[in-house]
């Protein structure tokens, strides 16, 4: 069988039995429908009231598609090809549906949810327990009716939610998180007040210690040249000539 039926298949079942010469196989295989189902249309045990639609009157089958499957029928029918594209909706879910028996556990759900993932947003909440978001704020903000008598209890063991439903959601959360603190520290980089990790937890740089023999005991530049014997002598005749010279006696001092 094709995945693509037509629209209203019993409907065109009752209008391909009625109008065509068409085989119950190639009728059954077209709309998606048993044999049995078919050869019921045509004995009119099935679809009683139900008014035939003609398919080619609604774009889904041509007249010579019809006839090249009533000359074969081992011919399947196959659908027109649309003139028109039909994108396909996606329908946003809402708010889960929450039986009536237990609704009246929803507050200490949410109260669980917004002690244990305060990081999942109000629309998260809504989603897994069905609740609206004015009672998501009365419960955080402990105005609710009937705050002093809740208590915390796990929407999933409580029914209100799968466990897969939460761990996606709280996965959710967390990837949106680490998406904020990313941009987070870009715009923090771009205004340079932040400074690289490994410059803020690299410890300090320490200056270069001289060993303290050099510090007490600092090297000359240049070795003093070894002194000769005429130049010791020479630098003690000089350190004489220096000296002050002894005053001479006056005559009379004896």
């Amino acid at each position: 069988m094709s995945d693509r039926k037509p629209l209203m298949p019993k409907a065109t079942a009752v209008w391909l039995t009625e109008h065509t010469s068409l085989t119950f196989e190639q009728i059954a295989e077209f709309c998606g429908l048993h044999v049995l189902e078919v050869k019921g249309i045509a004995d009119g045990d099935v679809a009683q009231g139900i008014k035939g639609m003609d398919p080619v009157t609604s774009g889904q089958l041509t007249r010579e598609e019809i006839a090249k499957a009533e000359e074969d029928s081992a011919h399947p029918l196959s659908l027109a090809v649309s003139k028109v594209s039909i994108p396909e909706t996606t329908t946003k879910r809402g708010p889960r549906y929450t039986p009536v028996s237990r609704r009246h556990d929803r507050p200490n759900a949410v109260l669980w949810l917004l002690r244990n993932h305060p990081e999942l947003k109000d629309s998260q909440l809504m989603r897994l327990v069905g609740t609206t978001k004015p009672t998501i704020a009365q419960i955080r903000d402990r105005t609710h009716w009937n705050s002093s008598s809740l208590v915390p209890q796990d929407p999933v063991t409580l029914g209100l939610c799968s466990q897969t439903d939460l761990d996606a959601e709280v996965q959710k959360a967390a990837r949106r998180m680490e998406r904020d603190r990313r941009e987070h520290m870009k715009e923090l980089a771009k205004s340079g007040t932040l400074l690289p990790t490994e410059e803020t937890t690299a410890p300090a740089e320490q200056p270069a210690q001289r060993p303290m023999a050099e510090i007490l005991q600092p090297k000359e530049a240049e070795a003093a040249p070894e002194e000769s014997e005429s130049d010791e002598a020479a630098r003690i005749l000089a350190k004489l000539r220096e000296l002050p010279s002894k005053p001479e006696e006056a005559p009379g001092d004896e």
